[in-house]
């Protein structure tokens, strides 16, 4: 569990503020991270504090420059940049553990956050709201010309869920959606043409009918 830099007191799990002495920590980089700023501030824009966002350098095999808010700790990624740091971070995992992942969202999203659209940091027009991932419990701000929108502990939950195996539950889950498709159109005919007792023609005709609107 994080602990707040200021009193040492534990933070909340998905908590950036201490309940003890009320300051705000960065519980997705420091501690964690190799990281050094670039320059000073850049022309993005935080879009939840409205002010200039930080270019820093996550070291590591391949170096990432992000965009991180000094103040409220969100992250703006550019496409594909937190793929790359989720792999790079977490690893890839061999097996799908669903009970870690519904303790990590029962645990950090018990209660209802209010809903906000935010303007991308680069071009200023509102962001789509977002589940990054199946399961994951993270609702992102994407913009779909220049990246992504991080509020602050969101990055640490999805290293988390790829821990848990929540990428490879995602990729799975398209395939096992094909298969289970197939099978309510193979059981739909089966069980049409099995119970028809009319002209056969009309019959087949109706559980193709259904077959294909299951598909």
């Amino acid at each position: 569990m994080a602990k707040c830099s200021a009193c040492s007191a534990p933070l909340a799990a998905n908590s950036q503020i201490c309940r003890y002495c009320g300051v705000r920590n960065d519980i997705d980089l420091s501690g964690k991270y190799d990281f050094s700023p670039i320059g000073t501030q850049t022309s993005r824009i935080c879009p939840v504090c409205d002010t200039p966002l930080q270019t820093v350098a996550l070291k590591g095999e391949q170096v990432l420059h992000i965009e991180r808010c000094e103040t409220c700790y969100g992250l703006f990624f550019d496409p594909g940049e937190i793929e790359t740091l989720l792999v790079r971070t977490a690893g890839s995992t061999l097996a799908v553990d669903r009970a870690w992942l519904d303790g990590i969202n029962r645990e950090r999203y018990s209660a209802d956050a209010r809903v906000r659209y935010l303007k991308c940091p680069v071009c200023r027009v509102l962001m789509n709201r977002v589940l990054y991932g199946y399961r994951s419990g993270v609702v992102v701000d994407r913009c779909a010309s220049h990246g992504v929108w991080l509020d602050g502990g969101q990055i640490s939950h999805l290293l988390e869920w790829q821990r848990a195996g929540g990428r490879m539950l995602a990729k799975k889950r398209p395939v096992a959606k094909r298969q289970s498709a197939a099978n309510a159109k193979s059981a739909t005919l089966s069980t049409m043409k099995a119970a028809r007792d009319g002209d056969s023609r009309d019959w087949l005709a109706v559980a193709e009918l259904l077959a294909n609107l299951l598909s």
